[in-house]
């Protein structure tokens, strides 16, 4: 399988890895340690030495709880960062909901927009429809950042998170973004309960049924916590351990903070697939 994007085609017989830049002060895990320019970029570099595949940068966070940020602020964050990072000869991705920031980060020359709203927001599809070949990943959410743990989904996660995801998927198509530019995410931590979570990655085979390729974030999250015991900063080895799960069970990319280890754990998963 491959995912088609701006200056890419990415091959997906291998499992990618997508490393995490967020140029924010408040992410829930690493917020204000890459909030500058230079300290964005530096740490891209770092991805890529680790042997990030594709970089993700993102100048708003969606943990819960997170207060919104205005079209403005999320540009000054993002767009220096982006400038530089097309010149890294990888495959760009940007973390975003808003059209305005899709359009102005498509032309600097973005490979791919990762939207935590699967372009729901205002304009978010037309931008995508007129871009002649960016990737695009959509992404479930129960509910929005402010609300979406205190409200979370009830009853089973699988159904739901499958419809939301096909229908939002053919209804891109229909206006006229062909399915190879189309990646899934099932939003783990999303407006979901831990077992809602785990139970996505029991049953992930009901989503790589749809036939689009599967993008899945873990890292660090609350989940991982709850059952591992770990606080925020001690989550890398349950971390690593889901992201793994998930590529035995067919995603072809998993977004994460800690690249190295996960590119470690990796080949060994690779080394025993005789």
């Amino acid at each position: 399988m491959f995912w088609h994007t701006t200056r890419f085609r990415i091959d997906l017989s291998q499992p990618k890895v997508m490393g995490i830049v967020n140029v924010t002060p408040d992410s829930f895990s690493d917020g204000g340690q890459h909030a500058t320019t230079r300290a964005a970029l530096a740490h891209c570099e770092q991805l890529l030495k680790e042997g990030a595949n594709i970089l993700d940068i993102g100048g708003e966070s969606t943990r819960p709880g997170a207060p919104a940020v205005s079209l403005e602020e999320e540009l000054a964050r993002v767009l220096p960062v982006v400038r530089e990072a097309v010149r890294l000869n990888v495959p760009i991705s940007v973390d975003t909901y808003k059209a305005g920031v899709m359009q102005a980060v498509l032309d600097t020359g973005v490979d791919i927009i990762n939207d935590v709203w699967a372009l729901r927001q205002a304009g978010a599809q037309q931008v995508i429809a007129a871009h002649a070949s960016c990737g695009v990943c959509l992404m479930h959410m129960h509910g929005e950042p402010q609300t979406m743990q205190t409200l979370p989904m009830q009853g089973s996660s699988i159904q739901p998170v499958v419809e939301f995801l096909k229908s939002h998927a053919q209804r891109l198509q229909t206006i006229g973004v062909v399915s190879e530019r189309i990646a899934l995410d099932p939003g783990v931590g999303f407006g979901k309960t831990v077992v809602q979570n785990f139970e996505l990655l029991a049953h992930q085979d009901q989503l790589l049924a749809l036939g689009y390729p599967l993008l899945v974030g873990w890292s660090r999250k609350s989940s991982v916590g709850a059952v591992s015991g770990c606080d925020v900063g001690e989550r890398m080895v349950p971390s690593v351990a889901a992201a793994l799960l998930a590529v035995e069970r067919g995603a072809g990319l998993v977004r994460v903070h800690d690249v190295a280890p996960t590119i470690q754990a990796l080949k060994v998963w690779q080394a025993a697939q005789v």
